[in-house]
């Protein structure tokens, strides 16, 4: 069983491209890959493609990945689609991953592309209806309803009914939980979301680089209490890329410049009831992870987590070991997750500020991490980085992530 290194990483910028199409999204993001790996692209193997919003906008319903590859000159290798709701990315790095562990070839390419805004703007938000079970849709509304019982909305802080994902509200009503249960706050979150948008304005590849104070979060505009605009995940387009190659391939690239995958472990949830926290599916699997590495959270000098929500990366910095449960708000609030904190999260700017092109999000939480790894961040770069850690989740079942992917890198 050979080591895995990632040795190439390429990403649009993310945000609103009109004027780009899938396949000019897909090119531009694995050419940068290609050139940071220093190869072609008949070099490759094997390709998987992520897309998660393709089929319900444009009506592509099969074989994206072929038609976008092919089109920038990729054909004659084994090309694997992949649709795994807002965790497809990394699920395509899994699965590279797991072809070059099983000897199929020694150089994968993982790639993720979407093409969310649309001129219809009903197409755009019905993408994330489909992203739980539909014939269920009412019993799961219900079962969010009493999370959030005892927890009242305050009268002053009443959203809108203007259009938005459903996932926004499926966020608010864990919050309400989580607040009614551990005494996170509103403030919190947004300290979380602040934090972020900081971040952002050092990322040349963000979405939005506008800093904005925890004052500023609060009073934005509402969009199903407790969360203001500034806390939520815009839609997106864009696209991320990664090459992973075998240990004795290693020659044919720059050691200088690769990254170890210490551990990549793709999870589905289990029954459990909401107060059961150390059972979460993103806890669980970042167990798996930490135990396959044989490293632990203490180990981690940066993380990337699926903040959908600000409340969301609180959640997610708990799961992973960061602090005990029912901390996370308090772990934001005092500064640990921010650039020169204890364990600084989403320094990219995470998706609430970077972007969200769901099917590529994943791999672009793997490149953010390769170039802090790599020592290449910038104004944003971490001390010192040696290992970091990826939470990518998609889709919602139960009480929680329908598949959750954590994603271990290292320098040797």
């Amino acid at each position: 069983m050979t080591d895995v290194y990632v040795v190439g990483i390429g990403m649009t910028p993310f945000g609103r491209f009109l004027d780009k199409s899938v396949k000019d999204l897909t090119r531009e993001a694995v050419t940068g890959a290609l050139d940071d790996a220093g190869v072609d692209k008949d070099a490759v193997g094997a390709a998987f493609f992520a897309n998660a919003s393709q089929a319900a906008i444009e009506g592509q319903y099969m074989i994206p990945g072929e038609i976008a590859l092919r089109d920038m000159g990729i054909g004659g290798i084994p090309v694997t689609n992949v649709e795994n709701a807002c965790a497809s990315a990394s699920t395509a790095f899994h699965l590279a991953y797991g072809q070059i562990k099983a000897g199929l070839t020694d150089v994968a390419l993982a790639v993720g592309a979407e093409k969310m805004f649309d001129a219809d703007k009903t197409k755009s938000f019905a993408v994330f209806n489909g992203a739980w079970d539909v014939h269920e849709a009412d019993k799961i509304t219900g079962n969010l309803m009493k999370l959030a019982e005892g927890v009242e909305t305050p009268p002053e802080r009443a959203g809108d009914n203007r259009m938005r994902s459903v996932f926004m509200d499926v966020y608010a009503a864990l919050a309400k939980f989580h607040m009614k249960t551990f005494g996170s706050t509103e403030r919190q979150f947004a300290a979380v979301a602040a934090k972020n948008h900081h971040h952002s304005t050092m990322n040349p590849l963000s979405q939005y680089r506008n800093d904005m104070t925890v004052e500023e979060v609060l009073a934005a505009r509402m969009i199903s209490w407790p969360l203001t605009l500034p806390m939520c995940a815009p839609i997106s387009d864009g696209a991320a890329a990664a090459i992973l190659c075998t240990e004795d391939a290693l020659d044919r690239f720059d050691r200088s410049r690769a990254v170890k995958v210490h551990a990549s472990v793709l999870a589905t949830g289990i029954d459990r009831q909401p107060e059961e926290v150390d059972k979460h599916i993103t806890h669980l699997a970042a167990k798996k992870a930490y135990d396959v590495a044989g490293l632990g959270p203490e180990d981690m000098s940066v993380a990337e987590v699926h903040d959908a929500s600000a409340f969301a990366e609180v959640v997610q910095a708990e799961n992973l070991g960061f602090c005990e449960f029912g901390q996370g708000g308090w772990l934001a609030e005092q500064g640990e997750t921010a650039l020169g904190g204890r364990i600084p999260i989403n320094t990219s700017g995470g998706l609430e500020s970077k972007g969200h092109p769901i099917g590529a999000t994943g791999l672009g939480q793997i490149y953010e991490l390769v170039t802090q790894l790599r020592g290449e961040a910038g104004a944003r770069q971490v001390e010192k980085a040696r290992f970091a850690i990826a939470e990518n989740g998609g889709g919602f079942q139960g009480y929680e992530e329908a598949v959750a992917c954590i994603t271990i890198l290292g320098r040797e």
